[in-house]
């Protein structure tokens, strides 16, 4: 009965937004409204999001502030990190109550919250109460839902509303959305990734195994240095390590601490069973991430190497994306295979063709293979040394979510067993 009337309403009509909205308060009064009594970080974006709640919660807990995390990937509470099995970006406000509870209860005095514009629209993450307000960057992505990039990115905004009265928002001084986020009034602002910024990088570098850059903040310089590839990861670093400065904790001091972050399952996760050429799991699903995942690559080959990708869109979430990523890998990489991905009850190979016909066969050698099994044993057999390949959609997921239901799915232990069977070939 709940389902039919759920159909029935849309999305975005007042009865089901305030019909999420009063689960919320009910979920944060049924647990006491813990987030009173913690400090709570909150961060959105389109990309970038995950990892940067995770080196935010690895700078806190490597200073010795007993934190706690929500993530798409990863639930953390102190040095205790479980993975996230609904791969939820927001969970549902009973579950996140819950655990803001438990970690009240155990100790925690800071929670690092991942919010994503559903959550905030419809109230998942109400009464927590963020001290810092960050958001990563935004582009075209969930416009099935939010229709417009511009409604798109004042749903993001709500993440700066929430800002307690003293509290700070952080910036991308380099995205689209800065100029309509920096209107917003709030105590605190702190804005990176621009060289007119408050923190901005020069000199970045990235390799196979990581990733390095200066940063400026007025008059000083710090040398960072991660176990990421990716100037996109420098962006994250610059985010995390904003939200941290503005509780105070000196920048020095996150950048050492970001020393020994070595990133997050299935975020362009270098997977290595000796093989001559690079291998990652990334979990790209906008054609945003794939412009950065490949575009990192390309930098990380060089004129030697070519680039091999795995690309894939799910079922029933936004159509206009998926001829975009096909023409995103077609324009960056050298081999291109398209395969299957998540259903949520939409036909596979629909999705398929139409992220096949986004892919300009002219400047890449195209291949369509829908089992996405076979997909990855032939872009492994088609790597040469010297080359990239980067395996895209899926990332840390244990499970695929087919037609038939869901399926065991670990990408990259896959990946692991298709590389040791191609070294005994």
């Amino acid at each position: 009965m709940l389902n039919s009337l759920q159909k029935l309403i849309p999305q975005r009509h007042p009865l089901r937004l305030g019909w999420h909205r009063t689960k919320a308060f009910v979920a944060a009064a049924r647990y006491g409204f813990p987030a009173r009594n913690l400090t709570v970080i909150g961060i959105t974006g389109t990309d970038g999001k995950t990892t940067t709640v995770g080196m935010t919660a690895h700078i806190l807990h490597a200073l010795g502030v007993k934190v706690g995390a929500a993530s798409t990937a990863f639930l953390r509470i102190k040095d205790v990190i479980v993975p996230n099995d609904t791969h939820l970006t927001s969970l549902s406000p009973f579950r996140l109550q819950e655990l803001l509870r438990r970690m009240v209860r155990e100790g925690c005095t800071h929670a690092v919250i991942e919010m994503s514009s559903h959550g905030l629209v419809q109230g998942r993450v109400s009464y927590t109460w963020p001290q810092v307000s960050a958001i990563t960057n935004t582009s075209m992505e969930h416009l099935d839902y939010h229709r417009t990039m511009d409604q798109y990115r004042a749903d993001k905004g709500l993440i700066f509303a929430m800002l307690r009265s003293a509290g700070a928002k952080i910036l991308n001084g380099g995205d689209p959305s800065y100029r309509l986020y920096a209107k917003i009034p709030t105590v605190k602002t702190l804005v990176y990734n621009d060289e007119n910024a408050d923190l901005w990088a020069t000199d970045v570098q990235t390799t196979v195994g990581g990733s390095e850059a200066t940063l400026h903040y007025r008059d000083h310089e710090f040398h960072l240095s991660l176990h990421l590839p990716g100037v996109f990861n420098i962006e994250n670093a610059q985010c995390a390590v904003s939200c941290c400065f503005a509780l105070n904790i000196p920048i020095e001091q996150s950048i050492a601490a970001l020393s020994t972050f070595t990133g997050l399952p299935g975020r362009l996760e270098r997977i290595d069973e000796d093989q001559p050429f690079s291998v990652y799991v990334d979990f790209a699903v906008s054609p945003q991430a794939y412009y950065k995942t490949l575009q990192t690559l390309r930098q990380i080959v060089g004129e030697a190497g070519r680039v091999l990708v795995l690309c894939s869109s799910c079922g029933n979430r936004m159509r206009e994306k998926r001829p975009e990523i096909g023409h995103v890998c077609s324009e960056l990489a050298d081999v291109v295979v398209a395969t299957e991905d998540e259903t949520y009850g939409e036909n596979p190979h629909t999705v398929l063709e139409e992220v096949w016909a986004g892919i300009d066969q002219r400047k890449c050698d195209a291949h369509k293979i829908f089992d996405r099994r076979q997909a990855i044993d032939f872009l492994l057999r088609a790597a040469k040394p010297g080359d990239a390949v980067a395996i895209c959609g899926m990332g840390p997921f244990s499970t695929m979510t087919k037609l038939e239901g869901r399926i065991p799915w670990d990408e990259r232990a896959i990946t692991r067993d298709l590389l040791r069977t191609l070294g005994k070939a």
